[in-house]
């Protein structure tokens, strides 16, 4: 896949986020970013009205939308990135921490539904074109 204009793009540009693509079967399900230092990784969707694609934070266990616009669809990932668990995050909340989880994949309310997003489904995430 090319990289594409607005592929994880951020308000702020000096936050280091990877471009990447979400993909399930061989089938892109959304375009990702993936935070790559604690900075980046703590303002999350922070500051956003709205968000189309995912986020990726690697390393967390559980999430919360305190000052968040919008609602939140939240995936817990283990190392393998199988989906362990799924829930709506509605604002100014906090999700229980799970200890088997080693990633949280967030997206705005919605998505996951489109995505027929589900426990058990294996992600992937592919790196954009021209970035590692």
């Amino acid at each position: 896949m090319s990289d594409q204009a607005g592929v994880g793009s951020d308000a702020d540009d000096s936050v280091p986020v990877m471009s990447c693509w979400l993909v399930r079967d061989d089938r892109v399900l959304a375009s990702l970013e993936v935070p790559e230092d604690r900075r980046s990784k703590a303002r999350g969707l922070l500051g956003r009205d709205s968000f189309e694609g995912a986020i990726l934070l690697r390393g967390a266990r559980s999430v919360h939308t305190v000052g968040m616009t919008f609602d939140l669809d939240v995936a817990l990932l283990d190392a393998d990135n199988v989906v362990i668990k799924t829930l709506r995050l509605k604002r100014n909340r906090v999700s229980a921490p799970i200890v088997r989880a080693k990633a949280v994949l967030e997206a705005e309310a919605g998505a996951f539904g489109l995505w027929d997003l589900k426990i058990g489904d294996e992600l992937e995430i592919r790196h954009v074109a021209g970035q590692q």
